[in-house]
């Protein structure tokens, strides 16, 4: 028997297993994904991609408008445009998605999902055979799910703004703190 994931749109035989806690997967989507992830941890050739996994299925399963969601798509949305659309190196997001995520916890917006999103799925990446084709597909993934965010690009970018200047003040401001009890 075949079941369509909510999120994604990709096609899976069904199977029983568990869901992320907010996400809006199925199970069979979700079991790709740990199969993608096994694959990535396993190899470092595989690895390379992996914050553009971890990011592109998150903003490609928005479907639930539980609070941690809402503040998952918005960082993720964000970390792909300073990717795809600024060539931020990889190693620049972590602060950026902590900066965002300690300073407006409670001021990510709702941001309307495309009614596609995007052509490209976690299953696509799974069918690849190689390093060389997953990375390929990850980043083709990426930028599909990307485009079909395009129409909340200027809300990511405000919100890219307005984190940008914040790195690092969480330990700014606790550096401080220990200075003023001395």
């Amino acid at each position: 028997m075949e079941t369509t994931c909510p999120g994604c749109g990709a096609k899976f035989n069904k199977c029983d297993g568990p869901t992320h806690k907010y996400f809006g997967e199925s199970p069979e989507c979700w079991k790709a994904y740990g199969q993608v992830l096994a694959r990535e941890y396993e190899n470092r050739n595989y690895w390379q991609v992996h914050r553009l996994t971890v990011d592109t299925y998150a903003v490609q399963h928005p479907l639930n408008t539980d609070k941690r969601n809402i503040q998952s798509v918005n960082i993720h949305l964000m970390a792909l445009y300073a990717i795809l659309e600024l060539q931020q190196p990889f190693e620049t997001i972590p602060p950026l998605l902590d900066a965002a995520a300690n300073n407006f916890k409670d001021d990510f917006l709702y941001l309307t999902p495309p009614t596609k999103l995007g052509e490209i799925t976690v299953l696509d990446v799974l069918g690849a055979n190689s390093a060389p084709e997953h990375c390929t597909a990850v980043w083709d993934w990426s930028r599909s799910v990307w485009a079909a965010w395009s129409p909340q690009r200027r809300a990511i970018e405000e919100l890219f703004v307005r984190t940008k200047p914040l790195i690092g003040s969480r330990h700014v401001r606790t550096t401080a703190a220990l200075k003023s009890r001395q």
